[in-house]
């Protein structure tokens, strides 16, 4: 904190402010100045015994009762850009060139975007910068903080002291920025800031790429990153990648948790990637989902209460090893996909909260700027440096790290005014409605902004309301994400798959009426670690019945999320049936796969994966109702649901049926859209699954019999608390006939660039 030494004499009020450490253009007095024809030069340096200026040969001598030098000469003796030479009590001497003899290095039109919130990089000249100015290295500073009084950058390289290195504002943008000449990357850093109430706040610099392990705080000083990245052929394909016709299978994963060394601690990042890589790719996944990677101080909030927005978490390595991480995944063919949360920030008094001393980036009033259930602060979206701070921060996870797209957390809480909040606690906006109209312009822009500077990544919303074309692009009135959580389905999935099968039957309606909606959105299945923590259960844990029926069913499950339209997310542990809760402070219990029931739910996933995965009937057309029909809907008496999934041409077609009572049904006729034969591909109460193996002894020829208004059907052997996927597979003939359907290659219209045939 700033003190001063001695006791001064009086002095000019521009030098009293520089003593005192309040002022807010201190290169307006010290460094270099031509006055009354001489070069008079000022330095403020509290640690120095004595000081001079290099090339001059200048002694600088100390105003007495101050830790202000002072010396003059000739203006051709002292160039404009001169070094210190100062001892400190110790007889140590240190020679740098002075900050205060360079000029303001951050352009006008840098702060003119900024201030508009349109510099989509503002990472890159907000925060620590090692740059080379006129031949001499040193570090960059710039941080916003239009209220502050003086700010100054602290550190180990100056014993923390504000009075060492205050900052220069640039006029209205509250921008406020400083160059260190000789500073090395490696050291540690934080702000120094005093408010217009005279009170000192030492804060984080909220642009910095690297911090210091939780508990200690400090920003590091940070290079150039040397990480050569090897992903070039990921990044151009994903430029043009069809995700919608794609599958896109999400094991979900936190860093902290998925596994530990022998004695408890955190694994590195790049020990990490290697061993999710390979287990992730024999389980058939085609991306992870990492929970927050943000740097954050608990880690009990999982990562989800956020202190550095551009820093991956030291908790496991340096942000060269996540590149390692990111860049491993994908050399693997696995894409990565970040849980990011521009929704709210911790109270913590270091970092983001009244960070001038004033509501910066969160609203002042709590009525709009506080989240009491999570004891969490909301960003002000209509301030344009906030909105650009986030807009910022997400293209800085998909450019500088390679990030295939972001799961945008709590949307919800974004998109409305009064939610989680009583009558009297909110505002309503201007219109008199609960609609956080700021929230909704920049989740339009974020939206915009990342699919155009980063075609081919997603941007996937956690939203859990009936808002209207979430996933719907901006241009045609919607929030312009790529896809949304379906939180509806597995609310109402999991909601029928814990209640004793003998009751399901009277809520039948609760695996139908989801099919009512599934298209109006790009929706995502979403089994996630929300659903397994606060006294949820684990999802084996949610089945009722004994040991045999709690397994039956999560296979049961399973099987029904993979042949439903939309994409699949599965949390860490889930694929194995993790008999406990979510512990975000151990390992998975790996020890489980000991035992035959867990292997063999394990190998279902792995099977169900990889039949989603090279059958286009279950992937190519998950957001559009072509790629869907029920077979029955109705059968609620016996608990049973079957229905049709179809490729983009029509012509591949799987059966799924689903017992979802402990009764095996011996004779259970289906209508099917095609004769032939109907291979019996996934059966979840096989013995390799740990099942009681009833089936169809592989697949099962259908009738020229009408049922359910279909001219063909299937008599099935329908396994207790089980799902089928039966792919058809047409004779010889069908085969011929489809082929001689199809037209020939100079018969087919060639689309032109344009558009036009």
């Amino acid at each position: 904190m700033a003190t001063t030494t001695g006791s001064a004499p009086k002095l000019p009020d521009t030098l009293l402010r520089i003593v005192e450490a309040r002022h807010h253009d201190p290169f307006s007095v010290l460094g270099r100045h031509e006055e009354g024809g001489k070069a008079v030069v000022r330095i403020f340096l509290p640690l120095a015994e004595t000081a001079r200026v290099v090339e001059a040969d200048l002694p600088l001598e100390r105003v007495e009762g101050t830790d202000l030098f002072v010396g003059e000469a000739d203006p051709g003796k002292v160039p404009e850009r001169y070094q210190i030479e100062w001892t400190d009590g110790a007889g140590t001497t240190h020679r740098a060139h002075d900050p205060y003899c360079l000029p303001p290095l951050l352009s006008d039109f840098d702060l003119h975007l900024f201030g508009e919130g349109r510099h989509w990089h503002a990472y890159r000249v907000l925060g620590s910068h090692y740059r080379e100015i006129d031949g001499i290295s040193g570090i960059q500073f710039a941080v916003w903080a239009p209220n502050a009084e003086r700010v100054s950058v602290v550190g180990d390289f100056n014993a923390w002291d504000g009075r060492m290195h205050p900052m220069r504002v640039r006029g209205g943008s509250g921008v406020w920025e400083l160059f260190i000449p000789g500073l090395q990357p490696g050291g540690y850093y934080k702000y120094e800031i005093r408010d217009r109430a005279t009170h000192i706040h030492i804060k984080i610099d909220p642009y910095a790429q690297a911090f210091q392990e939780r508990p200690q705080t400090a920003g590091i000083l940070a290079a150039s990153s040397a990480f050569r990245w090897s992903d070039e052929d990921w990044m151009e394909a994903r430029k043009d990648v069809s995700w919608q016709h794609r599958p896109m299978s999400v094991y979900e994963v936190h860093l902290g948790s998925w596994r530990r060394d022998e004695d408890g601690n955190f694994l590195n990042y790049r020990i990490l990637a290697k061993e999710i890589a390979s287990y992730a790719q024999d389980l058939g996944f085609t991306h992870i989902e990492l929970l927050p990677v943000t740097e954050h101080p608990l880690d009990a909030s999982w990562g989800y209460q956020c202190t550095g927005y551009f820093a991956p978490t030291a908790r496991f390595g340096t942000p060269d090893d996540f590149r390692f991480f990111v860049d491993y995944m994908h050399r693997q063919g696995i894409g990565v996909l970040l849980d990011w949360v521009p929704a709210h920030f911790p109270k913590d008094a270091y970092a983001l909260a009244r960070f001038d001393g004033t509501a910066l980036y969160e609203h002042a009033d709590p009525r709009m700027g506080e989240h009491k259930d999570w004891g969490t602060l909301i960003f002000n979206f209509g301030r344009n440096e906030v909105k650009n701070f986030l807009l910022s921060s997400a293209l800085y996870w998909l450019e500088e790290l390679h990030i295939d797209g972001l799961r945008v957390d709590a949307v919800a809480s974004m998109l409305y005014l009064d939610y989680s909040r009583n009558a009297g606690e909110w505002i309503p906006n201007k219109y008199g409605g609960n609609e956080n109209l700021e929230a909704v312009d920049f989740i339009r822009e974020l939206n915009m902004v990342t699919h155009e500077q980063h075609p081919g990544t997603l941007m996937v919303a956690e939203e859990s309301t009936s808002w209207p074309a979430v996933s719907r692009p901006t241009y045609l009135g919607g929030l312009g994400f790529s896809m949304k959580w379906n939180m509806g389905w597995m609310h109402d999935t999991l909601s029928y798959m814990q209640k004793d099968p003998i009751y399901r039957h009277f809520h039948h309606d609760l695996l139908t009426f989801g099919l009512l909606y599934a298209f109006t959105e790009n929706f995502v299945l979403p089994f996630s670690h929300d659903e397994v923590v606060h006294g949820k259960k684990s999802m084996l844990d949610k089945m009722p019945g004994d040991a045999w029926q709690k397994f039956a069913s999560l296979r049961l499950l399973y099987t029904f999320m993979f042949s439903y339209p939309g994409k699949k997310l599965l949390f860490q542990g889930c694929e194995f049936g993790q008999g406990r809760e979510w512990n975000f402070a151990a390992s998975l219990d790996w020890e489980l796969l000991e035992r035959p029931q867990h292997q063999g739910l394990q190998q279902l996933v792995s099977d169900l994966n990889r039949l989603y995965k090279t059958l286009p009937a279950l992937h190519e057309v998950d957001f559009e109702p072509s790629g869907f029909e029920w077979i029955d809907c109705h059968d609620s008496s016996q608990s049973v649901l079957s229905y049709v999934r179809k490729s983009k041409s029509g012509k591949e077609i799987v059966a799924a049926v689903f017992n979802f009572t402990p009764v095996p049904r011996g004779n259970y006729r289906i209508g099917v859209p095609a004769p032939g034969f109907y291979r019996e591909a996934v059966n979840s109460d096989a013995e390799l699954y740990g099942g009681s193996n009833v089936g169809n002894q592989g697949g099962i020829e259908s009738e020229p019999v009408s049922w359910m208004g279909r001219p063909h059907s299937l008599m099935v052997a329908l396994p207790p608390l089980a799902g089928l996927i039966l792919v058809h597979e047409p004779d010889q003939g069908e085969l011929l006939e489809a082929e001689a359907e199809e037209p020939s290659e100079s018969a087919l219209e060639v689309e032109t660039p344009n558009g036009s045939h």
